[in-house]
């Protein structure tokens, strides 16, 4: 990208940092994006150094980066008081056991760091201009190579002890299945039942090339809309946006709708077949979630100092 008219302006960045792959952008704010680059997740290293490398290239373009932002895969350290705050912990990501993220961004740049898991990262994005705009109690669900949700209560992410894992709770299994699951901790939790990695092993396919009358698009609807049973018994949320790879297939989002009202029985008086289209939606920023909610950590860690 040519040198932006706003070079001698102070600049933000952001990192998606996910299991396959490190998205990096450069911006004025949320809204006005500079440049970005995704860095393939190989070791820490060697990813870090790449990553590092493009927000130095960038403020020789653009200007002096102010604050940093991270969205990142986990499970991770969330607590500010733990010695191991900014940490990856213990992931099934091989060679990121332990990695300490933030203080080795930190350090290379020279800048604050926001920090956060990269699911609370795509809340936020929804709720600048997105599925999620104008509400205060929303949760933005991911289902694709883990299953994750952020919990926005009162506009404030939810974090208690750790952030919400609601990819390990345990739902009702289909009456067909008889799956053992794909998760290493838990076995047939909803994260190893209905996950991209658990659609790839039970049916030896990437989920992809499934037909949309394979039997696996009904046991995937079975347990979402499970899921987004509990998700409303549990949080009452005005919205529940429902993202990630596995969404992308047609006729998903209506069929886990008409499942949740069938569990729901007409208990939830707030959701009827007039509106549930708007309570179980689709992002609305097309995969820039991510992204978005990084460069809004990254002003909060600014404005915080």
């Amino acid at each position: 990208m040519s040198r932006d008219h706003a070079s001698n302006r102070q600049i933000i960045g952001g990192i998606e940092a996910g299991g396959t792959k490190f998205v990096c952008a450069v911006a004025i704010n949320p809204a006005r994006v500079l440049d970005r680059h995704t860095v393939v997740t190989t070791t820490p290293d060697a990813t870090l150094a790449e990553v590092v490398e493009f927000f130095r290239s960038a403020q020789r373009r653009f200007g002096r980066l102010r604050a940093l932002g991270v969205a990142s895969f986990g499970p991770v350290e969330l607590d500010l008081r733990s010695p191991d705050y900014g940490s990856i912990t213990q992931t099934p990501k091989a060679h990121w056991n332990h990695v300490p993220l933030v203080s080795r961004l930190r350090e290379a740049l020279d800048v604050p760091v926001g920090f956060d898991t990269d699911v609370n990262g795509a809340a936020l994005g929804e709720g600048r201009d997105g599925a999620a705009a104008g509400l205060d109690h929303y949760i933005y669900v991911t289902v694709g190579t883990g299953i994750g949700a952020g919990l926005v209560s009162s506009g404030r992410l939810v974090h208690g002890k750790s952030h919400p894992e609601v990819g390990h709770m345990l739902v009702p299994r289909h009456p067909d299945d008889d799956y053992r699951g794909a998760c290493r901790f838990h076995g047939p939790c909803l994260e190893g039942l209905a996950s991209a990695p658990a659609l790839r092993a039970r049916w030896d396919c990437d989920p992809a090339g499934l037909p949309d009358d394979h039997p696996a698009w009904a046991l995937q609807t079975h347990y979402l809309a499970a899921m987004c049973h509990n998700l409303t018994s549990l949080f009452a949320p005005q919205r529940i946006i429902v993202g990630g790879g596995v969404m992308l297939r047609e006729g998903l989002y209506e069929n886990i709708r008409q499942n949740f009202l069938e569990l729901a029985g007409g208990y939830f008086s707030w959701i009827s077949a007039d509106n549930v289209d708007h309570y179980i939606a689709a992002p609305g920023h097309a995969g820039r979630s991510g992204e978005i909610g990084a460069l809004i950590l990254a002003e909060r860690a600014f404005d915080t100092g």
